[in-house]
């Protein structure tokens, strides 16, 4: 295989940097596929229990609330004290919401308030630990590795969201919704055994205070003052607020498809097919310094790909859809977490990193809840068709209003090992 053949491929160097980013990804990535198993068993418990796809739409806002407040709380923690004990705490944290969820479908749980409840508390975890996480592949890596790295990590969630939801709808099929609770739980033991191997890792330049660490100030303000930032975190929110489809899948797999829970597996894992041929691929995005217009590109066309797939009839047609979106999906992500790490100085990378977090899963909870409200006085189509188009209009406004995130190219990492000081000359943002 030529150089250039092997360049537009996965970057696997992250892998072989060293164990501890190793270790990182390999606790994230289970712990992705045991997620995405539950989240589909929690869907399929909810329909079957309402029928309701404003119930439905309220596993977002049940999962999407503990993420704003605890991914913020998060992030504060993930700049005051050691980012692996929180890491680790978190995950044991997911590890025990896990096991309750499959407790309380053994026992022929009723309660959609318990369940929900149960979600939660695993949403919270997860957030809580999200920021401290997504701090660790910049330290980890070398400076010209840190795209890799994310690429990684994307795919390796790409392939959660592949294999898990088609596993799911087997294992649901098979037996039942306890069953993809169990291998939730399983997933989480696995990956609270893997991240014992993180190294200690404390926020650098943390202030000082009577002996105890203590956040520098200025954290959240960071964001606002650098318009890459902020631009590229509001291309995000308004692709997964306007245009997230999950809520609307068991309607849409019903009313088109038969509600086979096989189909309405293949509709997440469709998604999941687009991201990991993006992500094979993503040697060529990782390398292409116009960072802020790809992103821009690529969220327009999840919006635009979503409201083909509620007009779409023939299954392979809706799947293709979904296809498109999902590569479009893992290009925005790679581009954005690339630029946000390396634009954020490590004192406030907790912080602006939980921003991230939030909205970059929050996002799409709330998104979700949106379209099962608009679903529930129109149509699953309508719905899905309003929201791409307004998201791909949004994405447009963002883009006219942010100069500095359409011209912004990413800095060779010769140039730049880490993003200056707020207040420096280029807080104002790094364009090149």
């Amino acid at each position: 295989m030529s150089r250039r053949v092997r360049v537009r491929l996965l970057d696997t160097r992250p892998l072989r940097s060293g164990r501890s980013f190793r270790a990182l990804w390999i606790g994230t990535s289970v712990s992705q596929l045991g997620g995405q198993m539950a989240g589909v068993a929690v869907l399929a418990q909810v329909w079957d229990l309402t029928g309701s796809p404003v119930a439905t739409g309220a596993i977002g806002l049940a999962t999407g609330l503990p993420l704003v407040l605890f991914g913020l709380l998060g992030g504060v923690l993930a700049d005051t004290v050691d980012r692996r004990a929180v890491v680790r705490a978190t995950t044991v944290g997911q590890l025990l919401a896990a096991t309750g969820l499959c407790a309380q479908a053994l026992a022929g749980n009723r309660s959609v308030v318990l369940l929900l409840a149960l979600v939660a508390v695993g949403a919270s975890c997860g957030a809580l630990g999200a920021p401290a996480r997504r701090a660790f592949p910049v330290r980890l890596l070398p400076a010209d590795q840190v795209a890799a790295g994310l690429a990684l990590t994307n795919v390796s969630f790409q392939v959660a969201m592949l294999a898990g939801p088609a596993l799911a709808g087997l294992v649901i099929a098979r037996w039942d919704v306890a069953a993809a609770y169990a291998a939730q739980a399983l997933a989480m033991a696995v990956a609270a055994l893997a991240v014992r191997r993180l190294p200690v890792t404390r926020p650098e330049g943390a202030d000082v205070a009577g002996g105890r660490p203590r956040a520098k100030r200025g954290g959240w303000r960071v964001v606002l003052r650098r318009p890459p930032l902020w631009g590229a975190l509001a291309t995000d929110l308004s692709a997964t607020l306007l245009a997230m489809p999950v809520a609307l899948f068991p309607l849409v797999n019903e009313a088109r498809f038969g509600g086979d829970p096989r189909t309405l597996g293949l509709f997440l894992s469709a998604v999941a097919v687009g991201g990991i041929a993006a992500g094979l691929l993503s040697g060529t995005v990782t390398r292409w310094r116009r960072a802020g217009l790809v992103q821009l590109s690529a969220a327009g066309l999840w919006g635009l790909a979503l409201a083909c797939f509620g007009l779409a009839g023939p299954l392979w047609l809706a799947l293709g859809c979904l296809a498109v979106a999902g590569a479009a999906d893992t290009v925005s992500v790679v581009t954005r977490g690339a630029l946000i790490q390396r634009e954020t100085p490590d004192a406030y990378r907790g912080r602006v990193s939980s921003v991230e977090h939030v909205i970059g899963v929050a996002g799409p909870e709330l998104g979700n809840f949106r379209g099962g409200l608009v679903a529930s006085v129109s149509s699953a189509p309508c719905s899905l068709v309003i929201g791409g188009v307004s998201a791909a209009l949004a994405v447009a406004a963002v883009s006219l209003a942010n100069a500095p995130l359409r011209a912004y190219r990413t800095p060779p990492a010769a140039e730049r090992q880490a993003a200056p000081e707020p207040g420096a000359a280029a807080s104002a943002g790094a364009v090149n």
